[in-house]
C-alpha cells in the first residue's frame, strides 16, 4: 500500500467529534440545531455538528466564569500551569496524525502541510507559552522609602476566542495557549467549516490536566454563536482572527454590551517588492510563488500583490510562471499534492469571480485562471497570475483569499513604497534587495506589522504577528501576546515608620 492509500485508509477511520464541549462534557444545542460540515475535496458530508447559539454560549461563559472564580486554574503556581501546558503539547504530538487529518478533511489543506507544519507548530506554541510562565517577573515601582508599590499582571477572566478556518488548529493555539498560560478561562468558537480539531484539542486539554470549564468549545454559525459571544456581558475580552468586515461587527458588539476588550487580526493584501538589485531572482521567484500559493492562497498575510521593478519585470514573471506550475492542486490526502481544495463552494465561487473581474478590467492573465474538478469536486483552482494590474482594480484592492497573484511594475524606490502603502491593509510586506541601505530604508517606510527582507511571511513564536490600518491591531505570538490576556494591577502598601 502506498502513502496515498495509507492516508485515505486512516481518514476513513478518524473520529469526528460533533458536540460542543462545555464544562468538560459533550453538550447538545437546546433546540437540537446542527449544521453540516462538508469535505471540500470530494463533497462528502463529514458530520452534522451541534450549532450553538445564545443559550449554549451563555452556558459556556457561565462555566468559564465559575472555573475562573472558584476553580484552581487561575490560582495555580506558574510552574503548575506550565506542567499542564507541556503535557498538552506532548499529547498533541502524540495525536499528530489525527489532528492533521481533522484539518485536512474539513478545510481541504494538504495533509502533509498539516502533519509537517500545523500540528507541530501548534504544539510548539503551547510548549513555548508553558515554558515562559516561570520566567516572567513583575515590577516594583521606584517609590518613597515608606511605600512599597508593586505592578503585577493579572488574568482578565473569561476570554472569547473566535478563530478562522484557514489554519484551524494553529489559530486556536495562538489564542488559547497564552490565554490559558496567563490563568484565564476560554470559550473557543471555531469556524463552522472546520470545528473538529478545536473539539479534539479541548479533549486533550482535559486529559493534560486543564480543569473542566477552563476551555469550552462552542461550534456554531458566526451570526449566532459568534454574535452571542460578542454581545455577552460576562466576557472580559474577545480575540478574533478573520475578515475585516466581521472584525468591525465585534467592535460594535463590544460598544453595545460591556465594553469588553476586542483584539483583532483581520484581512491583508500584503505587497512583495522585488528590486532589480536582487541577485537571486530564482529564489525570489520560488518564495513569491510560496507566498501566494501555499495553503491555496488562504492566508491572511499572503503576498498577494507583487511589485516588480520594470527593468526585470518580464524576466521575473517568466521565472514565476515556471514556479507556479509546481503548485497545481490535487487530492489533499495525496502526499504529492502541493496544494489542496478551496474550503467550500462559496469561497471557490468568490475567487473565480475575482478572476473573471480581473479579466474584464483589463489585467493580463499569464498563468492559470481555471476551476478544476478533482474527485467529483470543483473546489480546486489553478495557481493564477495576472500582470498589468492597476492599483484601482478590484484584484489589487480586495483580499481574494485564494491562489491569485496581482503583479504591477514600478520604476523606482519611491514609486514602489507609494504603491505598497496605498492600501487599507497593513499586515505584512516583503522586500527583495541586496542593497543593505535600501533594505533598511524601505522596511522602515512600509506600513506593515511584519516586513520580511529577502524572504516572505517570516514567522516565529518569538516575534509578534499582527498589523495596522484595517488589518486590525492585535498581536499574536511572542511575550507581547500576554497584553491581550492580562491587565496591570498596582498594589500600594503604605509602610509605618
Amino acid at each position: 500500500m502506498n502513502e496515498f492509500n495509507d492516508w485515505k485508509a486512516r481518514a476513513a477511520q478518524v473520529r469526528l467529534r460533533d458536540s460542543a464541549l462545555i464544562d468538560g462534557e459533550p453538550h447538545e444545542a437546546l433546540d437540537g440545531a446542527r449544521f453540516e460540515v462538508i469535505n471540500p475535496a470530494n463533497g462528502v458530508l463529514l458530520a452534522n455538528v451541534v450549532a450553538c447559539a445564545e443559550p449554549e454560549v451563555d452556558l459556556a461563559v457561565k462555566s468559564a466564569r465559575k472555573a475562573f472564580e472558584q476553580g484552581p486554574w487561575a490560582r495555580m503556581a506558574p510552574s503548575e500551569r506550565k506542567a499542564v501546558l507541556l503535557r498538552l503539547s506532548q499529547l498533541m504530538l502524540a495525536h499528530r496524525e489525527e489532528l492533521a487529518l481533522l484539518d485536512c478533511l474539513s478545510m481541504g489543506k494538504p495533509v502533509m502541510d498539516a502533519w509537517n507544519i500545523d500540528v507541530p507548530g501548534a504544539a510548539h506554541v503551547f510548549a513555548w507559552y508553558g515554558e515562559s510562565l516561570d520566567k516572567l517577573y513583575d515590577q516594583v515601582a521606584p517609590s518613597a522609602a515608606n511605600v512599597l508599590a508593586t505592578i503585577t499582571r493579572v488574568p482578565l477572566g473569561v476570554i472569547a476566542a473566535v478563530v478562522p478556518w484557514n489554519f484551524p488548529l494553529d489559530m486556536a493555539a495562538w489564542k488559547v495557549a497564552p490565554a490559558l498560560a496567563a490563568g484565564n478561562s476560554v470559550v473557543l468558537k471555531p469556524a463552522e467549516q472546520s470545528p473538529f480539531s478545536a473539539l479534539r484539542l479541548a479533549e486533550l486539554a482535559l486529559e493534560a490536566g486543564v480543569p473542566p470549564g477552563v476551555l469550552n468549545v462552542v461550534p456554531g454559525l458566526g451570526e449566532q454563536a459568534g454574535r452571542a459571544l460578542g454581545l455577552h456581558p460576562d466576557v472580559d475580552s474577545l480575540v478574533f482572527t478573520g475578515s475585516t468586515e466581521v472584525g468591525k461587527y465585534f467592535m460594535q458588539y463590544s460598544a453595545r454590551s460591556n465594553l469588553k476588550q476586542v483584539w483583532l487580526e483581520c484581512g491583508g493584501k500584503s505587497p512583495n517588492l522585488v528590486f532589480a538589485d536582487c541577485q537571486d531572482l530564482d529564489l525570489a521567484a520560488r518564495k513569491a510563488a510560496f507566498g501566494i500559493f501555499f495553503n491555496q492562497g488562504e492566508v491572511c498575510s499572503a503576498n498577494s500583490r507583487l511589485l516588480v521593478q520594470r527593468s526585470i519585470h518580464d524576466t521575473f514573471v517568466e521565472r514565476l510562471v515556471e514556479q507556479a506550475r509546481l503548485w497545481q492542486p490535487g487530492d489533499p490526502l495525496d502526499p504529492a499534492s502541493p496544494a489542496g481544495a478551496i474550503v467550500d463552494a462559496r469561497q471557490t465561487a468568490r475567487v473565480m469571480q475575482y478572476i473573471q473581474q480581473a479579466r474584464a478590467e483589463g489585467a493580463r492573465l499569464v498563468c492559470g485562471g481555471r476551476q478544476l474538478n478533482i474527485n467529483g469536486s470543483s473546489n480546486f483552482i489553478e495557481p493564477t497570475i495576472f500582470t498589468d494590474v492597476r492599483p484601482t482594480m478590484q484584484l489589487a484592492r480586495d483580499e481574494v483569499f485564494g491562489p491569485v497573484l496581482a503583479i504591477s511594475a514600478f520604476d523606482d524606490e519611491e514609486q514602489a513604497i507609494a504603491m505598497a502603502n496605498e492600501h487599507i491593509y497593513g499586515l505584512a510586506a516583503s522586500v527583495w534587495t541586496d542593497d543593505l541601505n535600501r533594505a533598511h530604508r524601505v522596511a522602515r517606510r512600509l506600513n506593515a506589522g511584519t516586513v520580511s527582507v529577502n524572504t516572505v511571511d517570516a514567522l516565529d513564536v518569538t516575534v509578534p504577528f499582527g498589523g495596522g490600518k484595517q488589518s486590525g491591531f492585535g498581536r499574536d505570538l511572542s511575550l507581547h501576546a500576554f497584553d491581550k490576556y492580562t491587565q496591570l494591577k498596582t498594589t500600594w502598601i503604605q509602610l509605618r515608620s
